[in-house]
């Protein structure tokens, strides 16, 4: 009786439909015949090279995994087992295989589809991730759960090599190893230099490591061993690793307690099918299976591409050309890159530090000029401060280069190595504020706040590539302690460059436009729409002030108390969360006193909440911090509507 779907036999269908078509759910793929898998393969690489050239996204690492997901999914009974993807980069064709296929024309925009796996969005997606190696710690959070509630799924998580790099991952390991519950790590090393093995050797040694045959023998052994006694113990655990060590040779793994499984070829889809067919059905404790994949895998100009198109704008499918910015101001990163270069190459004590960002932070740029003063420390921001830190105390003048969103995740280094012992280690945190597509996970929303209540931290902000330069320089100069500036992801606003930066007096802000009525006080980015704002209220009979801030510790208690006693109003603009600038600002003028002398302050921050993706310019129009949302907080604030202020002007 041949295969059949809603009463049409497979051969008819297949003559007339894609197999990706056909798939709605993984049930819909457990259906399909094992020797079709590698058309459908094909056809899932086509539709997500079409789909991401049209929106931009993560395209290289999801191409190298097509055939470990149709494997996946194939084998295991999805949603039920619990498939936790790492980081989510990877994740695109597990979205386009679970039911998400047409509404993937909305991945990464206002309303659509988030580009990483999200809890909220599937129940396919088991754990929200967007940074990388936590997979292993959750996956075994769900196994232990499972096993206290006396359930039967299995828990598979996938890890990339690089995401491997992290401490976390380790941590994880070694906990899983030491508990033994049954889990499944899938290592995608799609970055190391290990050769996919090839031949039916190599095949057959996965199947055979793996197969019942040895994990009874395994078992067989505990047995023994614990009714012989310790030394028999010993004598049989040393035959049966050496039996292991033969057959796939000793690994670290191993030695956290992991069955370790490969190196085996992660597109090779009977291999695969093979191998996890007899994990899900011999495993009795955690297994690690090592599968070697190719980033950007059957598209040509991804697989030619350095980044493997880890990250793309839009793109011609035909020649792999991706749009550019219409924008003539150059991207805030190239110049934080440009402005270190030139200041490393006057001082050689300069070095630079990424945790597996290099072209992310601009510092592809140092790297190109000074090769041995660049240190990519791999996915460990935790281990990046404390690096940075030992630097420092030997003379060098460290930039650790992290992302906002990352830096998060080596605070308690920050605290306890950097700023207790006033280290001048130096911060250039980029993607500051909103970023669009990234969405909540990587809004630099935090680093204000977090930083400027450190005793002794220097905490800049840039509101325009030319203040970047400057506060690059500064940065370079300093060496009373740590200091820290950020900047935003994307375009600067095309004002004159200098040939080099200038130093600036720390703590000291500047005015500039001036007014008599109501005060603007920016810290970041916002300084141009306060500028607009300021017109604009000008133009309705409110004379307005704006000032740029530049740090939010130490503050210029001078600025501020003369915007605070000669006005009417004042409002500070931020691109962070509650906590941060406008909260020191408003200890700062209770500690003066002046909020006692009727003084109208209000404080735009982001919004209380996980912004959701979108535009950058729309998600800062719903948050107030925009001219228009500026200039309303204004008429508000000194008791003036809207329509009343049209009248007056």
């Amino acid at each position: 009786m041949g295969f059949s779907v809603l009463g049409e036999s497979w051969s008819s269908i297949l003559s007339t439909t894609p197999l990706l078509d056909l798939i709605h759910s993984p049930a819909d793929l457990r259906q399909i015949p094992d020797a079709d898998l590698p058309q459908l393969a094909a056809e899932l690489r086509a539709d997500m090279i079409d789909q991401v050239s049209k929106t931009g996204g993560h395209l290289g690492a999801g191409l190298g995994v097509v055939e470990l997901t149709i494997a996946i999914h194939k084998v295991f009974n999805t949603p039920d087992d619990r498939l936790i993807w790492d980081v989510g980069h990877q994740a695109y064709p597990h979205k386009l295989l679970t039911g998400r296929r047409e509404r993937f024309g909305t991945l990464r925009q206002e309303g659509g589809l988030s580009g990483f796996t999200r809890r909220a969005e599937s129940e396919y997606d088991a754990f929200g991730a967007a940074h990388s190696s936590t997979s292993i710690s959750a996956g075994l959070g769900m196994a232990v759960a499972r096993d206290l509630k006396g359930e039967k799924h299995n828990v598979i998580t996938v890890i990339g090599d690089g995401a491997m790099s992290a401490g976390m991952a380790f941590e994880a390991l070694n906990n899983a190893g030491a508990l033994g519950s049954r889990m499944i790590v899938i290592l995608n090393d799609n970055d190391m230099s290990i050769a996919p093995p090839s031949g039916a050797m190599s095949t057959y040694l996965a199947k055979l490591a793996t197969g019942k045959t040895y994990y009874s023998a395994r078992s067989l052994g505990k047995k023994l061993a614990a009714s012989l006694g310790r030394k028999a113990e010993a004598a049989i655990k040393s035959a049966v690793g050496h039996a292991r060590g033969f057959v796939t040779g000793g690994t670290m793994f191993e030695e956290l307690g992991f069955y370790h499984i490969g190196p085996i070829d992660g597109h090779d889809l009977a291999t695969l099918l093979a191998v996890l067919r007899n994990v899900r059905d011999n495993a009795t404790g955690p297994v690690l299976i090592h599968a070697v994949t190719r980033k950007g895998k059957g598209y040509p100009p991804a697989e030619a591409a350095n980044d493997k198109y880890h990250g793309v704008n839009k793109f011609n499918v035909i020649t792999g050309e991706q749009s550019k910015p219409t924008s003539n101001a150059p991207a805030y990163t190239k110049v934080f890159g440009q402005a270190l270069v030139q200041e490393a190459g006057l001082d050689e004590r300069i070095v630079a530090i990424t945790a597996a960002m290099p072209s992310g932070t601009g510092l592809d740029l140092f790297a190109e000029t000074f090769p041995k003063r660049i240190f990519d420390v791999g996915i460990a921001e935790q281990h990046a401060v404390t690096f940075a830190a030992g630097l420092a105390t030997q003379g060098m003048k460290p930039f650790a280069a992290i992302y906002s969103t990352f830096l998060q995740r080596a605070y308690d280094q920050v605290v306890h190595d950097v700023a207790i012992q006033k280290l001048p280690v130096r911060f250039p945190i980029d993607r500051a504020g909103f970023v669009g597509a990234d969405g909540p996970t990587h809004c630099g929303a935090f680093d204000v706040g977090y930083l400027a209540n450190l005793p002794g931290f220097v905490v800049m902000a840039a509101s325009d590539e030319a203040e970047l330069k400057h506060m690059v320089r500064t940065a370079a100069d300093y060496d009373e302690g740590p200091i820290s500036f950020r900047y935003p992801r994307g375009d600067g606003v095309g004002v004159e460059m200098p040939e080099r930066g200038q130093f600036l007096e720390i703590g000291k802000g500047r005015v500039v436009k001036q007014g008599s009525r109501i005060a603007l006080l920016s810290f970041g980015t916002r300084l141009q729409e306060a500028l607009g704002a300021a017109d604009e209220l000008d133009a309705k009979g409110f004379s307005t002030t704006v000032a740029d801030a530049r740090f939010a510790k130490p503050l210029d208690m001078d600025l501020i108390k003369q915007l605070a006693s000669s006005h009417e109003m004042l409002i500070t603009l931020e691109e962070g969360a509650t906590g941060g600038f406008g909260a020191q600002v408003l200890h700062a003028l209770a500690k003066l006193g002046l909020l006692d002398r009727g003084l109208k302050i209000r404080t735009l921050t982001l919004p209380d909440e996980f912004t959701e993706q979108a535009k950058p310019e729309v998600m800062y129009a719903k948050a107030g911090l925009d001219r228009k949302g500026i200039v309303a907080t204004a008429l508000q604030g000194i008791g003036i509507s809207a329509d009343e202020a049209v009248r007056r002007a």
